[in-house]
């Protein structure tokens, strides 16, 4: 015998509001329809559920059973409508992110572990690419959203983007090295050391040639190429090298003691860090408050960084 859900919730309502018209009240019913839903079970069920003439009212031995099952139901509906609201406001679900390696790490990482202490039932899964891949992963609709530099000129048709900083690079070394501790640098003094060339296929890899070209370096030696902000890192930390990065990683990694930037003026690049997705296909929720997080967190990060700079660094 199949029961209707909302006849076992009706009942449980009766028992624990303590009355027919009070558990009518409780599930937003007319106690008359109530009466008639009753009259109806206990025809079908072939038995009372509440005692013959009895004020008030006194459930069976099969009422209460049946109520039991009433008020699951009804914590299974809140729960289940408590699940809604919190996906549609993007407080679960999934976010699919990918983003060029340098930015995610030295950038993006310390935020989605802010956001995810924020919102812990919003599951990140987080990969890397540079422009050319993010585009073919977002076509595929393999990832939500791309967190990438990008010249307003090379955004790809049928693609959205919203810059959220603007590219400014350094030349970037250990606290340790020697530049780090004159107050001005001069071209002579760069000339001689060793330099981390990032991996040769990634925008940055152009910025080191473009940037030191723009102070006069054409030729350089480079001591190591490629790997992580981590490998670079810990290589600057155990030599003498010099690279160049984004500023704003740089900024961001200033509590690990491992990095500074030189007080040298980079010609900067013409792109901008910021949101890329295709405008075609809806963004779920998770995704939306993600991005509008990463948003807030950017809108005064962007000039406290920009601020700093002009004055500890490119100064002008």
């Amino acid at each position: 015998m199949k029961i209707d859900p909302n006849h076992l919730h009706i009942l449980s309502a009766i028992i624990d509001a303590g009355g027919l018209s009070e558990g009518a009240s409780a599930v937003n019913k007319s106690q008359p329809s109530v009466s008639r839903t009753i009259a109806m079970l206990e025809a079908r069920l072939g038995a009372r559920l509440f005692e013959k003439g009895r004020r008030p009212l006194r459930p069976t031995e099969l009422c209460l059973t049946l109520a039991e099952q009433g008020r699951i139901i009804a914590q299974a509906s809140e729960t289940a409508a408590q699940a809604a609201a919190h996906y549609s406001g993007g407080k679960s679900g999934t976010a699919r992110i990918a983003g060029t390696p340098i930015f995610m790490d030295g950038v993006i990482s310390n935020m989605m572990a802010s956001f995810q202490g924020a919102f812990p039932d919003v599951a990140i899964h987080q990969s890397y690419g540079y422009l050319p891949d993010l585009t073919e992963q977002l076509n595929a609709g393999n990832i939500d959203l791309a967190i990438c530099p990008v010249r307003s000129a090379d955004v790809p048709a049928g693609f959205a983007f919203k810059p959220i900083l603007r590219g400014r690079n350094v030349i970037a070394c250990a606290p340790s090295h020697p530049l780090a501790r004159m107050s001005s640098v001069k071209l002579t003094d760069i000339a001689s050391y060793p330099w981390i060339a990032p991996p040769a296929g990634s925008p940055l890899y152009a910025d080191l040639r473009g940037a030191l070209a723009s102070i006069g370096i054409t030729d350089f030696r480079v001591s190591f190429t490629g790997g992580s902000l981590a490998s670079i890192m810990s290589v600057m930390a155990g030599s003498e090298s010099l690279t160049v990065l984004p500023y704003s990683v740089v900024f961001m990694q200033s509590h690990s003691k491992l990095v500074t930037a030189l007080p040298v003026k980079l010609t900067h690049p013409d792109r901008e860090l910021g949101f890329l997705w295709r405008e075609d296909r809806p963004v779920r929720p998770a995704v939306q408050r993600f991005r509008k997080y990463l948003e807030g967190e950017f809108f005064g990060l962007a000039n406290h960084i920009e601020q700093k700079g002009r004055t500890a660094v490119w100064r002008g």
